[in-house]
C-alpha cells in the first residue's frame, strides 16, 4: 500500500513528466526509474509494462502487436478508460513511436490519441462528484495522462514528415486531436 509520502516522491516520475535519461542512449533506458510495481494498470501491479514495452520495441511484428495490445488494455482501456500508470506509460510511448524498427508505430501513435481524447472519468465526476474524494482519484489520473500526451507533441512535426504513410496519417489525426 502506498503512503502519501510515497506518493509524493514519485509523483514525478508517475505523473508522464519525462524520467532523467542518457542522451543517445538505448530505446526505453530510463524504465527503471518507474516504479512500476508501485503504480497500478486495470490489472492491478503495472510491474508487467516494461516487459511489454521492451517486447515492442525489440518484438517481431507479431510479438510487438500483442505486446500492444495487452498495454492498451492494462493503460488505455475499451479506447477511453486510463488508470494510474497511463501517465507514466505515455513518455515511453512517444519514445517507441519515433523508433523507425518498431513495427506498430501508427498503433502506439494510436493509442497517444485515445489517452489523449480519455474523458471519462472526468464526464463521471461531473454527474458524480463524490468521485473526486476517493482515495484513488481517477479523474486526476486521466488529466496526468492527458498532460503527458500534450507535453511530447513537439515530436508530430517528425512524425508527420515520416515516409511511412499509416504514421504520418496517425500523426495528422493525434495533432488535430491535440490542436497542434
Amino acid at each position: 500500500m502506498r503512503t502519501a509520502s510515497t506518493e509524493q516522491q514519485h509523483a514525478h516520475r508517475t505523473d508522464g513528466t519525462p524520467p532523467r535519461t542518457r542522451a543517445a542512449g538505448p530505446p526505453l533506458a530510463a524504465l527503471g526509474q518507474v516504479p512500476w510495481h508501485e503504480i497500478k494498470d486495470s490489472t492491478g501491479s503495472a510491474a508487467a509494462i516494461p516487459l511489454l514495452l521492451s517486447t515492442i520495441a525489440r518484438g517481431d511484428a507479431d510479438s510487438a502487436r500483442q505486446a500492444l495490445e495487452e498495454l492498451r488494455k492494462r493503460i488505455c482501456q475499451y479506447g477511453f478508460v486510463v488508470e494510474q500508470a497511463t501517465a507514466a506509460t505515455v513518455p515511453f510511448l512517444w519514445e517507441l513511436a519515433q523508433l523507425p524498427h518498431v513495427t506498430c508505430r501508427a498503433q502506439i501513435i494510436q493509442l497517444l490519441k485515445n489517452i489523449a481524447d480519455a474523458r471519462q472519468w472526468e464526464q463521471t465526476a461531473a454527474v458524480y462528484p463524490k468521485l473526486l474524494n476517493h482515495r484513488e482519484n481517477h479523474v486526476v489520473w486521466e488529466r496526468r495522462a492527458r498532460q503527458a500526451v500534450h507535453a511530447r507533441r513537439g515530436v508530430l512535426r517528425d512524425l508527420l514528415a515520416e515516409p511511412d504513410t499509416e504514421v504520418a496519417r496517425a500523426s495528422g489525426e493525434l495533432a488535430r486531436s491535440l490542436g497542434a
